[in-house]
């Protein structure tokens, strides 16, 4: 006998939508089977510690923290066609603005069916965690690539929260489930430089001290003390030996923040212990450089008995190794230089010089 090819009957519809032909309903049985056990295996993975707005994890300005969304609760997110959400939350500066949230993708589930597009947005709301309590001050943003949404002008010191949640679009069944790294930025949430700062860098001569300008709206802790006048408040005097960079620490909204302040130590003049006073014409005065900058600098110099060879206020005329007119013998003089500049007395300059002829 000759082989018949199969036959295919149609099938009564009995739904909005059913598939047109046995042949096509098993296999489709096949993949809704294996969806489910995907499925399956994603809700026995531990449910992310915030996907409620109850336990929504703190944002910190400029701070990137790792997130995931695989296993979060499977409830419609804020944006369209999203599940699966994860829930942060931020507090604004004292001058509020807009703030930007920045989410980097990393790894998303790999299987047929789920979608490979995170959403995120901002909202706010009243703190009692009510869904209908929040309103979006962002739009929806969403992608398969690193992306960023902007919100509107912010209200100073008020708590915000930002949802992410996965897509399931283009025909997908389950959402996005990914890890990803998410921070907040921007004029309204920038903390330092708005609400704390170390304060401007200084540079001040050996031996001289300065007042540091640094605020916050928190507690303070410095590092090091050393060479500072007192610890917690934001402008003690610094008079440290070396050049030190201090660094200002500060809690603000459940927010640890650093700021560093470099005060910079310099010899403002630098005499040099030699000059060779022969009438050549080279190296015939003791010249001083930096000096000039201080008009009101007074230069004693003595000899090895302690009696006054020079002194000089201004020091407008460098020392030609003479004492009144009469050449001084060869031989290691020493000095004293008080530079009295404008904004106070510092400590003198102090050392020794060689007259070689």
């Amino acid at each position: 006998m000759r082989s018949q090819a199969p036959e295919y009957r149609r099938l009564p519809s009995a739904r909005p939508y059913v598939y047109p032909y046995r042949v096509d309903l098993e296999v489709n049985m096949r993949s809704v089977l294996l969806l489910a056990l995907i499925t399956l295996a994603c809700s026995l993975r531990a449910q992310p510690s915030n996907d409620s707005c109850a336990t929504a994890t703190r944002l910190c300005a400029h701070t990137s923290v790792q997130g995931d969304n695989t296993g979060g609760t499977i409830v419609p997110g804020f944006c369209p066609s999203t599940l699966a959400m994860v829930w942060y939350t931020f507090v604004t500066n004292s001058v509020g603005g807009p703030a930007t949230v920045s989410i980097a993708l990393g790894d998303c589930i790999d299987a047929v069916g789920y979608d490979d597009e995170l959403s995120a947005v901002v909202l706010s709301g009243d703190g009692s965690c009510a869904l209908a309590s929040f309103t979006a001050v962002s739009p929806c943003a969403e992608s398969d690539i690193d992306f960023a949404v902007t919100t509107q002008a912010l209200l100073p010191n008020t708590t915000y929260w930002v949802v992410v949640a996965g897509a399931m679009n283009n025909g997908t069944v389950s959402p996005a489930q990914c890890s990803f790294t998410i921070s907040v930025a921007g004029p309204g949430a920038d903390i330092i430089g708005v609400d704390m700062s170390a304060g401007t860098d200084r540079t001040i001569g050996e031996g001289e001290s300065t007042q540091l300008d640094g605020f916050s709206t928190g507690l303070i802790d410095w590092t090091p003390t050393s060479g500072l006048s007192e610890n917690g408040v934001p402008d003690p005097i610094a008079a440290p030996e070396a050049t030190t960079i201090y660094t200002m620490t500060s809690e603000i909204a459940s927010c640890t923040y650093r700021d560093t302040v470099v005060v910079e130590i310099i010899r403002r003049i630098e005499p040099p212990n030699t000059f060779t006073p022969n009438g050549d014409g080279k190296n015939d005065t003791w010249d001083i450089p930096g000096i000039a900058d201080y008009p009101g600098a007074v230069v004693v110099i003595h000899d090895r008995w302690g009696q006054i060879v020079l002194r000089s206020n201004g020091y407008r005329e460098p020392w030609d190794g003479t004492n009144d007119g009469r050449a001084l013998s060869v031989g290691t003089y020493y000095y004293h230089i008080q530079l009295n500049q404008l904004e106070g007395r510092s400590p003198p300059y102090t050392g020794f010089v060689t007259i070689i002829r």
